[in-house]
């Protein structure tokens, strides 16, 4: 049976999928044609239903109940590894209110964060998440709202940090950041839901305890990052909630759901979040 399966290129998802798509791993017949996207691009292919399986922003998940079931394998929460809101040093901000923001994406969990913390803050411009710091430096913008890779290299660039995101999450609610999520299709038959849930799990295993066997995967859809930056990247994201979300991730999904609905960020219809 073939699926399609949409991820990032960037090294955490990379990790997780390698076992699974270049066949490390039994796939048990079943066969993956792989989308490589930035995130804001696979959560508006999921919104219009695209892809059988695909990440997506914790926030986009909100907005696609109806289409989609959250896996308990391979997502991305953490502690204190959220975006970073940025601006160059020279910089003179005085009312954060008042400035324009380049952002990743509105469907993007960065972007729920953010108007979490900065509820009046409108001025915002999306840009693809790799131009944002290109953005600030050349005065686009008088802010940016980085992900990835980004936040471990933005002060050699001339930037400066004005909030770290997650750890005004972590300050506010005492649980792990939802950023990103792995769904499958609501229709699909839930003996074929828990079969690629396992997969994913199995591919996430293998990375673990084959460290280096991904690494050429992940270099190969990582453009220009280095090694070491890439593993900094894997070693924050990719952890213990990527095996299985369990209750405690479970929980902060729930979290995120409920905060952004009491202050009438978005609003939702109760379905179930996540397959049995």
């Amino acid at each position: 049976m073939n699926l399609t399966i949409g991820y990032s290129p960037c090294p955490n998802d990379c990790f997780v999928f390698d076992a699974l798509v270049n066949k490390k791993i039994d796939t048990e017949g079943l066969n993956f044609e792989v989308i490589l996207e930035d995130i804001e691009t696979l959560n508006k292919k999921a919104l219009e239903g695209q892809l059988d399986i695909t990440k997506l922003s914790f926030h986009a998940y909100v907005y696609n109940l109806k289409q989609y079931i959250l896996l308990r394998a391979g997502s991305a929460l953490g502690f204190n590894c959220g975006p970073i809101l940025v601006t160059s040093a020279k910089s003179k901000i005085k009312n954060l209110d008042d400035i324009s923001v380049a952002i990743p994406g509105k469907l993007t969990t960065a972007n729920f964060l953010l108007s979490l913390a900065y509820p009046n803050l409108k001025n915002k411009i999306e840009y693809t998440f790799s131009d944002i710091e290109e953005a600030v430096l050349k005065g686009k913008v008088d802010a940016g709202l980085i992900i990835h890779e980004n936040r471990f290299t933005y002060h050699e660039k001339g930037l400066v940090k004005i909030i770290d995101l997650g750890e005004y999450w972590n300050s506010l609610i005492q649980a792990p950041i939802p950023l990103g999520g792995i769904v499958i299709k609501r229709h699909l038959d839930k003996d074929l839901q828990q079969k690629v849930n396992k997969l994913i799990k199995k591919s996430v295993e293998f990375a673990f305890q084959n460290p280096e066997s991904s690494m050429q995967y992940v270099k190969q859809n990582a453009q220009e990052m280095n090694e070491e930056v890439m593993k900094k990247h894997i070693n924050l994201y990719v952890n213990s909630f990527s095996l299985d979300l369990g209750d405690i991730g479970i929980n902060a999904v729930e979290l995120m759901f409920n905060k952004g609905k009491e202050l009438k960020l978005f609003d939702f219809e109760t379905n179930q979040l996540i397959i049995d």
